[in-house]
């Protein structure tokens, strides 16, 4: 049976999936606004040569929306690709690189793009339904990012509309939280974290 923790988790993934898709558009793209230019402005944003970024869809943030500005900084990008067993690599992206439908809906680099490993990458953008003041993500339930995030010792910032920012994030033993946690009026993130202490 799931344990309490992984049934709080389902339970809250259906709320904040719920709330989201009632935000009305105009506001979901006046707030991607707003949370890119806070992430484009953090000092760790700038001090970083790579990055990985996602692929937002659905009501995430448009990511893609960030690709250019930090091409423009001189910046090497990323974009996770999917691999069998829940697993997945970074790959590096550049304007011409041709993006592949991944049946979930995501576009992903291919084969052709080169691959980074995770000693190279100096910040990654970690996607969550939903966050906390201290840095705790709700994910989508693949775990994806919390087994590539094992191996990885950099910064990791999470984008998180002021709508969805929780007092906490229910937790398991297994799961990963973020330096930094970006919203469209604040930064939160643990105390001691790569990301410094938490302000508004």
């Amino acid at each position: 049976m799931p344990s309490t923790i992984t049934a709080e988790k389902a339970a809250l993934r259906t709320q904040i999936r719920a709330r989201l898709k009632a935000l009305p558009l105009s506001e979901r793209q006046a707030g991607d606004a707003l949370l890119f230019q806070r992430f484009l402005s953090l000092p760790q944003t700038a001090a970083a040569s790579t990055l990985l970024l996602y692929h937002g869809m659905g009501t995430e943030p448009d990511t893609v929306r960030l690709l250019e500005p930090l091409w423009a900084l001189g910046k090497r990008v990323c974009l996770p690709r999917c691999l069998p067993g829940n697993q997945m690599e970074a790959r590096l992206v550049q304007r011409e690189s041709i993006l592949i439908p991944h049946p979930w809906g995501m576009l992903e680099p291919g084969t052709d793009c080169a691959l980074v490993t995770p000693e190279e990458i100096d910040l990654v953008l970690v996607p969550g339904l939903a966050f906390d003041r201290s840095g705790g993500r709700l994910g989508q339930g693949g775990g994806f990012y919390d087994r590539w995030l094992a191996g990885f010792s950099g910064v990791t910032a999470g984008l998180c509309r002021d709508l969805v920012l929780l007092d906490r994030v229910p937790r398991e033993a297994h799961d990963r939280s973020v330096d930094l946690v970006v919203t469209e009026t604040g930064l939160y993130g643990p105390p001691q974290s790569k990301g410094g202490e938490s302000g508004a």
